[in-house]
């Protein structure tokens, strides 16, 4: 289930990976394991992945399944495009082998006219990915395995891939955060990744989230080669990064865009515009780009309330308080869209 999307930040999805499990309150309601369900019948792409519940509807039971048939698509698409990197899924779930893994960026790497998305609540497993893949051109030898016929090919006159180490310019790594609890725990994890761009998608937000009080490094952290260890700083802010300097002299990481939204379908939960408010006025100070994807279907606040919002996940921004309609991209956003 790979196709063009309605997701607003992303031109389309790329699913190598059906199949996931519950981690945190933001899985409670996932929109991906109601849309496997649909498809979980004998024969069909989701068959024994999700199970109907008595009282929640639709789970995920736990199992993974790879579809290496799948890793071929991004090499078909020649328009550019923004691709949202297991959108029914989690690439880094800890039941996916490490070695298909390593073969979706082996892909990745092989087609830089796209920019991949990836989104994980799994980021401890991410970051040590990286220690067990130290170089690209690994993960392009581990997709041969596979039978994908990849290599370092110039895609334009701006990109050339021929690197042995990380990241990659053309992946985004980020993790969701629904809460304070989940900023706090993920988001340290994300900042010791090697990533071109570090992103949070705190959808659906379920609460304030204060992003001035995360700190980047907590307990003793495993790093190898191509990933510095942070330094603890009692005035480091993960969207300010950039100025803060460690023992060494090199700059700290930071966060450099943020998504966020409130919940949409069946059973929604509510999402009070403050904090909505709160994050595009954090970001703004900072500098760090963010990108208001929706409302969701139980908005509340003093100038808003979901009964008077059309779109029913909230997402159109003409219905929108002014302050809100903000949808930026980083920086280094590709020559896509």
């Amino acid at each position: 289930m790979s196709a063009v999307t309605t997701i607003a930040w992303t031109d389309r999805t790329w699913n190598p990976v059906r199949g996931c499990s519950i981690v945190s309150p933001g899985c409670v309601n996932c929109y991906a394991m109601k849309q496997a369900h649909r498809f979980s019948g004998k024969g069909q792409p989701y068959a024994g992945l999700t199970k109907r519940t008595p009282n929640s509807g639709p789970q995920w039971t736990g199992v993974v399944r790879t579809v290496e048939d799948a890793l071929l698509e991004p090499l078909s698409w020649r328009k550019p495009a923004r691709v949202f990197v297991n959108s029914m899924s989690d690439l880094f779930h800890e039941s996916v082998p490490a070695e298909f893994i390593a073969a979706v960026f082996g892909v990745m790497a092989s087609a830089p006219r796209h920019t991949f998305q990836v989104l994980t609540k799994r980021p401890e497993r991410m970051r040590n990915f990286f220690i067990g893949w130290p170089r690209p051109i690994d993960c392009v030898q581990s997709a041969r395995r596979y039978g994908v016929e990849v290599g370092w090919p110039v895609v334009d006159r701006r990109t050339v891939l021929d690197r042995e180490e990380w990241p990659l310019p053309n992946v985004w790594l980020g993790v969701s955060c629904e809460n304070q609890q989940t900023a706090d725990e993920r988001i340290p994890l994300l900042l010791q990744t090697p990533a071109a761009v570090r992103w949070v998608s705190a959808e659906p937000l379920l609460e304030s989230i204060n992003f001035r009080d995360i700190q980047p490094m907590r307990g003793k952290t495993h790093i190898a080669e191509g990933l510095r260890p942070l330094i603890h700083f009692p005035e480091y802010d993960v969207m300010r990064g950039e100025k803060v300097r460690d023992r060494m002299g090199f700059e700290c990481p930071r966060l450099d865009w943020v998504v966020v939204g409130g919940e949409s379908g069946a059973g929604a939960r509510p999402f009070d515009l403050a904090w909505g408010r709160s994050i595009v006025q954090q970001c703004q100070a900072a500098n760090v780009p963010v990108f208001v994807k929706q409302l969701g279907a139980r908005a509340y606040g003093p100038d808003t309330h979901s009964a008077i919002l059309r779109d029913r996940k909230g997402g159109d921004p003409s219905e929108w308080p002014s302050d809100l309609r903000v949808r930026e991209y980083p920086l280094t956003s590709l020559r896509a869209g």
